[in-house]
């Protein structure tokens, strides 16, 4: 038998209270991705605060308002940035973030919506509503008004833009090299159902994207002096289809669009203009400029209004028909859909499936499918008895 001292020794070195309990674990962060309320009466007082808090994959809800001066950097990847309850205001009121834009977005898929941009300027006046430093941006039912640049977005070869619903009116610095929506050399860039006008001097929109789609999009000078309506400048992979493009008579440049302007340096260049209603102002002009050599075009069913000629340079031509205004319900208000005596009714020709016109512009600010009764209408609108037309202006 054990002495009874060495006993008790054994039972309290087994004892668990004689056992020293671990350290209690740190609280870490909250797994999985947060919402951010963001507002005046809110913890989050401004979209700022929130670009301090939030990590990848969160969203950020902004309370509808305004929010002059506040600028911001957002560097988390797949952050959502949304208005609740109506339009959010972001005018720059003189500053900047990181001496760029309102809004600097250097993370990865970023996505903002119903933001409303305006009054960016820096001293290289190349102010932007907003800076894309990151790859991969999506941009819905938003407002760049009165910036240097609508959009700015740097070279990116992953980066795929897509701008939906959205408004740019009179951005650019007015020295010719901003504009309202200006994107670099990036694998894609889509623009539909949007608005782009009145651009101070540089051009509506311009893209070095390696490939470009602008399709059910109202693109129009007014009384701005933007110079091309579209401008594509290195090529690449192109659709532009069922736009209604008007260049103004302040326009500083006879051409609506211009393709390959500064040299063709993507691996294919490949345009297909389809299904358009090019309106010109100008005593003169050119519909679509061209390259000399290298560039495959296909210009098919395009309407056009006004003076100039269709093309500078070689293409395959087929269904484009130049008309008066008298066959549009009321041109004189912008509003270019077709009467039913139209000459342009039933004269298109059925391009390819992946070069089609999908989607009309509707206002305000949405695309429409277009619509398929019978043969092929000429231009940005397909006939529709006016019983069933949406409204177009």
């Amino acid at each position: 038998m054990r002495p009874v001292h060495l006993l008790l020794v054994t039972l309290l070195a087994a004892s668990p209270a004689a056992v020293p309990a671990p350290a209690p674990a740190q609280a870490g962060p909250e797994p999985g991705p947060r919402t951010w309320r963001v507002g005046p009466d809110r913890a989050l007082a401004s979209p700022s605060a929130a670009a301090a808090v939030a990590r990848d994959g969160d969203t950020v809800l902004i309370d509808a308002g305004s929010y002059p001066g506040d600028v911001a950097t957002w560097t988390q990847d797949d952050v959502t940035l949304r208005a609740v309850g109506g339009r959010v205001r972001l005018p720059a009121d003189g500053n900047s973030a990181q001496g760029k834009a309102i809004w600097v977005v250097a993370g990865d898929r970023t996505r903002v919506e119903g933001i409303e941009f305006s009054g960016a300027a820096v001293p290289d006046r190349n102010g932007a509503g907003i800076r894309q430093e990151g790859a991969g941006l999506t941009v819905v039912g938003s407002v760049f008004h009165h910036n240097e640049n609508g959009i700015l977005a740097g070279a990116n070869a992953a980066s795929d833009i897509r701008v939906e619903r959205s408004r740019f009116q009179a951005n650019g610095a007015g020295d010719g090299y901003s504009h309202n929506l200006y994107v670099g050399a990036v694998r894609s860039l889509t623009v539909t159902g949007s608005v782009l006008a009145g651009a101070s001097v540089g051009h509506e929109l311009k893209s070095r994207a390696l490939r470009t789609v602008v399709t059910g999009n109202r693109i129009v000078d007014g009384a701005g002096t933007a110079s091309y309506s579209i401008d594509v400048p290195n090529g690449g992979e192109t659709l532009v289809a069922g736009n209604v493009v008007e260049q103004g008579a302040a326009s500083q440049n006879p051409v609506l669009v211009a393709y390959g302007a500064e040299g063709l340096t993507h691996p294919r260049s490949r345009l297909w203009v389809v299904n358009n209603t090019f309106v010109n102002r100008r005593a003169s002009g050119t519909f679509v400029a061209l390259p000399d050599a290298g560039a495959e075009a296909h210009l098919w069913n395009n309407l056009l209004v006004g003076p100039g000629d269709l093309t500078d340079g070689a293409a395959e031509r087929r269904g484009n028909r130049r008309v008066g205004v008298r066959g549009f319900v009321d041109a004189a208000a912008q509003d270019f859909r077709l009467r039913a005596r139209s000459p342009a009714r039933d004269r298109g020709v059925r391009p390819p499936r992946r070069w089609r016109a999908r989607w009309v512009y509707v206002a305000p600010l949405r695309t429409a499918p277009r619509p398929r009764a019978g043969r092929l209408d000429v231009g940005a609108y397909e006939f529709v008895p006016r019983r069933r037309r949406p409204a177009a202006g």
